[in-house]
């Protein structure tokens, strides 16, 4: 029999998810810096790295990968923070995590995949597909 999850630490992780949705860096890096894993994910398996990119918010997404959040961490749908950034348009996001050594050919769909899907050949020709 598995124990509940304290509700104390489930309405702080609520709360980090939520700093990382609206992008608020500042205090978003401050629980990360206490000691939160960079890499904490929710039920769905979705990053902070990946809610912040989703939600356009580059400075977190860059913050977060200063402190070693993983840049390709793939969520329980098979999703990486970069496809998401693609399919929102997100360019700033695209750009750091790129710079961060995210892989365009990494999920299901992959990044690449999601550019094809849109015609963003702009992206494919900055992925280096052609």
């Amino acid at each position: 029999m598995t124990e509940a999850p304290d509700p104390e630490v489930v309405e702080l992780a609520t709360k980090i998810f939520d700093l990382a949705r609206r992008g608020r860096t500042e205090e978003l890096v401050a629980y990360v810096d206490a000691g939160v894993p960079a890499n904490l994910t929710n039920d769905r398996g979705d990053s902070l790295v990946m809610l912040a990119a989703y939600h356009g918010h580059a400075g977190a997404v860059r913050a977060l990968l200063a402190r070693g959040a993983e840049a390709d961490r793939i969520n329980d749908r098979g999703q990486t923070p970069l496809a998401g950034a693609v399919f929102k348009g997100e360019t700033d996001v695209i750009e750091a995590l790129l710079e961060a050594g995210a892989d365009p050919a990494a999920g299901t769909p992959s990044a690449v995949d999601t550019a094809r899907m849109f015609g963003k050949t702009d992206l494919l020709e900055r992925f280096g597909v052609h």
